[in-house]
């Protein structure tokens, strides 16, 4: 009956699968720490012994493994969490039932849920109103390939020589380098090479004449010029960016992938490098200059404006997008967000309407011409032009010739945009290393300019500009404030994504291409973040107990330099996973040493808040950093932190060495507790144990772990493992039971991998078939490599000879199936809790891909729900454009822990690409294959959710917005409960307790995106007294029926009190600023109510003490 049942169905039932939290990081490179033989580094990462830095990468492999594999379960039957009749033989609780169901004691804690109704409005019918809605251009295109003549993808451009008589044509020529922070090169390497000889060059060649002009990116390689350059050298450096020669373009920390970037880590890059200039030069950039990112999000252009950005500018769309908007003068256009009714979010936005950023492709629509005015390339040099005309310098012989020439090329480009100011970059990556270039460059278009400029019958006025200028002068010409909407420009809204910059070769690999790295870098922002709300507060609360002095600040370099390293890596050729091998280590390192350095920060952070009397906290010469916190045996105190801001049912697993574990909360109660395997292999096992928990918002809950005798409240699970062929026996950690058997012809449930889904109480029901399927490349000469996805043809599904391994396992809290194949494990988990995580099922599965060669393996969820064409997936996790498949009650979300390559190939089907395994370079620069796959862990929910009757959505809408339970889902999945075992140096219990810091309940359309302390201007490795509070109000679809959460949520309107939000601490300090604190409101009175629009993201200025 149990085969029966389990083949045909998995329920999932309403309030009853919960939220996992591990053993995390902190424990496993504990491990690491503490074991002689891997401390003699100690964390320090010779660069030149690459096996020691790949074994490093592959410890934190194994490491990430562990975090995942502790939190793969499922449930297969219904489990009720409240007495169902049956009667206890013994009259304790838990105890399982006549009808196999589990009893367990009832957290009995009312929860409610008060939505107010003007807090649904937003999400009903949300549509912004604009002139283009890429949606509708992108079902508008045939996205074919003509030959458009010498501008390969558009058409031939034509004009009559007359029109600028009276209002001529003014020419910016803005010179730049691209410099990316690690690609070919690590970072530190081309800043040796290259990017230090820019800058220094820079400073002499810009000061030669006053009318040369720069514009300069990357912070991360300007700071560290900054930091090797001489007090006149810096000197220098400022006077060109305050006299208006060089210009700081963005400003963040890099130029950042826009694709599979998380929001959060958007933010941060932009304020590190925003913070940077404003300690170091008093600068805020103006103007956005993306011009490498492989397609756009709509999410980019909504930060800079809180940024106070007023322009920005983009270059990789997808050929035919451009052709389209150049044909009808549209690559000019107000950048509005899909869900703004009204116009605050537009940005000014130019798009660069060629197929690249190179000179041959800026001057104008021939590259054969434009190139002969790259004079880098002139004869003798190590670069020239492919179409074979080199190009000549100029002398007075022939600047006429070679500036009717030039014009020619800039008037026709002008054709293509609505005013008669034109941009020309003048630049390429990595140039202007060497001074001769600058001259080549500088001097002769300088006698070009002077030529056009002194004969009035060419009509134009060209000259060296910055960004800025250029659209300082547009703004000028259509005589509108800067930042607004000239005349008759078009409105916009949308992103540009998928990229592809010729024929069908699509830019999609590298939404999937290295998960390993991705998913570590999401790993370190969770704890990046819970690193600095906890050091904000630890901080804020020693400067309200008199403790400055004890508190070890010092950890602020920790955070800076972890800020840094996930700032770096969210570069578009780092998280992309487009860059060199030996590259990718180096980021790795830099990752797993900000890893070490926030688990330091965290524990000192932790131990402050817990200890009863703080006076016993030690000098920050003797912080417990490694002492204090050790791996679970026997007998343990475990302080549990929260990072997400609502309160949290879940539960905690830890490894133990005893089947006899009993847990008590902070006052004594006795917690149940599911034994079960924690498996090293497909048969081989030891023991953890599981326990409910509820944790404060933010907050540190302290409990008791100890070997006891009689713990009636401890209960095994049951094991049948399945085995796949002869030879495999299993071998147990008694006397935890399993059963055995071997495979035979009959179909077993696991074979099909059939879902139905169903919540309890509800009629609706949905099956989901998984499939593994395999893609290959492409047989002719363009094949897949890092960045294009070239499949040869439809995905075949994934076989292998032997049946898998399947291991079932039931329990009181949690039941899980397991199946292992010979390339990947997959993981089906459901827990039974009330809450928000008894309402998905949590789907992990451990891939490991390296015996294969030009594959791809992906993963497919098919379904019987009928979407059509319609299909929703997020935007770097902020907002989500037309993940979901729907029909008309019924929603299935598909959450990621990481940004993977996800797509519908037909109507209704789910595939996620998890890993991809490549032999060849695919022609774009990098020169190698995908050859370092790891194994990797790639985590999903599968949320199903019913639309409340009669509460209907608009199919036309073009954006959509999750309900509070597919928010709350996606936080739990990004922020896990971090683990903190304790050693009490004496018999008893330590001198600690809980921590909430919450005074009153966050609105749960609230998100708390940081709460960052902000650097101190007289020394950047130290904080100041400010802190940073930055909210990001939820939009909530408020028509998805809503279950018990496990936590109280209500709305506001979106009102908040500062001051009655944190307990036990004044507020001396509310002052409104923009998101990366350059610009600075009026301060309000401290008692003052905020408020938020949906999805408005705001950033204020705190003095807490």
């Amino acid at each position: 009956m149990r085969r029966m049942k389990l083949r045909k169905q998995v329920t999932v039932c309403g309030g009853a699968i919960f939220c996992v939290a591990v053993f995390s990081l902190y424990l496993m490179l504990d491990r690491v720490q503490h074991d002689p033989a891997r401390r003699q580094n100690g964390g320090n990462f010779p660069r030149s012994q690459i096996s020691v830095l790949q074994n490093r990468i592959e410890q934190l492999e194994q490491l990430l493994e562990e975090n995942h594999q502790i939190i793969s379960h499922i449930k297969d039957s219904v489990m009720e969490l409240t007495d169902t009749g049956a009667v206890s033989p013994s009259g304790h609780l838990p105890f399982r039932s006549a009808n196999g169901s589990w009893v367990l004691p009832f957290d009995g804690r009312p929860t409610f849920l008060a939505v107010k109704p003007q807090d649904c409005q937003f999400a009903v019918g949300r549509n912004g109103q604009a002139d283009v809605q890429m949606l509708d251009v992108y079902s508008l295109l045939k996205f074919d390939n003509p030959d458009g003549g010498v501008w390969k993808q558009g058409f031939d451009i034509t004009y009559d020589p007359d029109e600028w008589n009276s209002d001529p044509l003014q020419v910016f020529v803005v010179p730049h380098s691209h410099n990316d922070p690690g690609w070919i090169k690590t970072f530190d390497k081309y800043f040796t090479d290259q990017t230090q000889h820019i800058l220094n060059n820079m400073v002499v060649k810009l000061a030669e004449d006053p009318r040369r002009k720069f514009i300069w990116s990357e912070i991360s390689f300007f700071s560290k010029w900054w930091e090797t350059a001489d007090i006149h050298k810096q000197e220098a450096m400022r006077k060109l960016i305050l006299g208006g020669q060089l210009e700081i373009v963005t400003g963040g920390w890099v130029m950042t992938d826009e694709a599979n970037v998380h929001y959060f880590a958007m933010i941060d890059q932009l304020i590190e490098g925003h913070q940077w200039l404003e300690r170091n030069l008093g600068i805020t950039p103006r103007s956005g200059w993306a011009v490498d990112p492989f397609g756009h999000s709509a999410t980019m252009p909504y930060l800079l404006k809180r940024a106070n950005l007023t322009s920005m500018l983009i270059q990789r769309v997808h050929y035919s997008i451009k052709k389209h908007f150049a044909s009808t003068r549209s690559l000019e256009f107000m950048w509005r967000q899909a869900w703004d009714s009204g116009s605050s979010t537009d940005i000014f936005c130019h798009m660069m309407p060629f197929y690249s950023y190179d000179v041959p492709h800026t001057c104008g629509p021939d590259p054969k011409i434009c190139c002969q005015f790259d004079f880098k390339r002139l004869p003798g040099g190590r670069i020239n032009c492919p179409w074979k005309v080199p190009p000549k310098t100029v002398v007075e012989a022939n600047v006429a010739e070679r500036a009717h020439l030039l014009l020619d090329q800039y008037r026709k480009k002008s054709k293509l945009y609505r005013s008669n100011v034109l941009l020309v970059p003048l630049g390429d990556d990595f140039r202007y290393d060497k001074a001769l270039e600058w001259d080549q460059q500088y001097i002769n278009y300088q006698k070009l300019f002077d030529y056009m400029n002194s004969h009035p019958e060419m009509h134009v006025q060209a000259q060296f500009g910055t960004l800025s200028d250029y659209f300082s002068a547009v703004y000028k010409k259509h005589g509108v404030a800067q930042g607004s909407r000239p005349a008759d420009y078009p409105v916009l809204s949308g992103d540009f994504f998928a990229y592809a910059d010729r024929e069908d070769h699509y830019w999609t690999g590298y939404f999937t291409s290295r998960p390993f790295y991705k998913s570590l870098d999401r790993v370190i922002e969770s704890h990046l973040r819970g690193a600095e709300i906890l050091y904000s507060l630890a901080v804020a609360n020693a400067r309200h107990a008199g403790m400055e002095g004890r508190y070890p600040v010092s950890d602020y370099a920790l955070l800076v330099d972890a800020r840094r390293s996930v700032g770096l890596f969210q570069h578009h050729d780092a998280i992309t996973g487009t860059a060199k091998e030996n590259v990718v280590i180096d980021y790795g390192t830099k990752l797993l040493r900000s890893l070490i350095g926030l688990k330091r920060v965290i524990i000192n952070a932790a131990h402050f808040l817990v200890m009863k009397n703080k006076e016993f906290y030690p000098t920050p010469t003797s912080s417990c950093a490694y002492d204090c916190f050790f791996p679970l045996l026997s007998n343990r105190y475990l302080v549990l932190f929260n990072p997400i801001e609502q309160e949290r049912l879940c539960a905690v697993t830890v490894l133990v060495n005893t089947v006899r574990v009993r847990v008590l909360t902070e006052d004594g109660q006795t917690l149940p507790v599911q034994l079960s395997a924690q498996w090293s292999s497909a048969s081989q096992m030891s023991a953890e144990a599981t326990f409910m928990v509820r944790l404060p918002p933010l907050g540190l809950a302290v409990f008791h772990l100890y070997d006891s005798p009689d713990s009636p409240m401890t209960l095994r699970s049951d094991t049948l493992l399945r085995l796949s062929g002869r030879g495999v026996t299993a071998r147990a950690a008694e006397p935890l039971p399993v059963r055995s058997q071997q495979a035979d012809a009959q179909t077993f449930y696991i074979s099909s991998q059939s879902l139905t889904i169903k919540r309890k109480d509800d009629p609706q029901e949905v099956k989901v078939q998984m499939q593994f399927m395999i893609y290959g490349t492409r047989p002719s000469k363009d094949k897949s490599g890092a960045y294009l996805f070239l499949p040869d043809g439809k995905a075949k599904p994934y076989n292998q000879k032997e049946p898998p391994v399947v291991r079932v396992v039931e329990g009181p809290l949690f039941s899980e199936v397991v199946a292992h194949y010979q390339h990947f494990h997959l993981v089906l988990n459901c827990f039974v809790f009330p809450g928000v995580d008894g309402y998905s099922i949590d789907i992990t599965t451990m891939v490991d891909i390296r015996d294969q060669t030009n594959k791809e393996l992906a993963m497919r969820l098919v379904t019987d729900i009928q979407s059509g064409d319609v299909f929703y997936t997020d935007l770097n996790g902020f907002q989500v454009s037309r993940n979901c498949l729907q029909r008309r009650t019924v929603f299935l979300h598909m959450l990621s822990e990481y940004a993977a390559s996800s797509t519908p190939p037909e109507t209704s089907l789910l595939e996620v690409i998890m890993d991809r395994r490549l032999m060849q370079d695919d022609n774009r620069g990098l020169g190698q294959g995908l050859k370092d796959n790891k194994r990797t862990a790639n985590r999903f929910r599968l949320l199903l959710e019913s639309r409340s009757t009669g509460n209907k959505m608009m199919d036309s809408a073009t954006t959509s917005f999750p309900s509070v339970l597919s928010h709350m889902t996606n936080a739990i999945l990004n922020h896990e409960v971090l683990a903190l075992p304790i050693l009490p140096k004496r018999r008893g219990i330590p001198p600690l307790q809980t921590f909430a810091p919450l005074k009153s309940i966050l609105p749960c359309d609230f998100h708390l995106l940081n709460l960052r302390s902000i650097q101190s201007q007289q020394d950047p490795q130290s904080p100041s007294a400010h802190t940073a509070l930055i909210l990001h109000r939820l939009a909530l679809d408020c028509g998805l029926e809503a279950q018990n959460l496990g936590f109280n949520c209500t709305t506001t309107q979106g009102q908040l009190s500062v001051s009655g939000l944190f307990k036990n601490l004044d507020l001396q300090l509310l002052q409104p600023m923009s998101l990366t604190l350059m610009d600075s409101s009026t301060p309000l009175a401290n008692d003052s109510t905020i408020s938020l629009d949906p999805m408005e993201i705001s950033a204020f200025k705190l003095k807490l003490r």
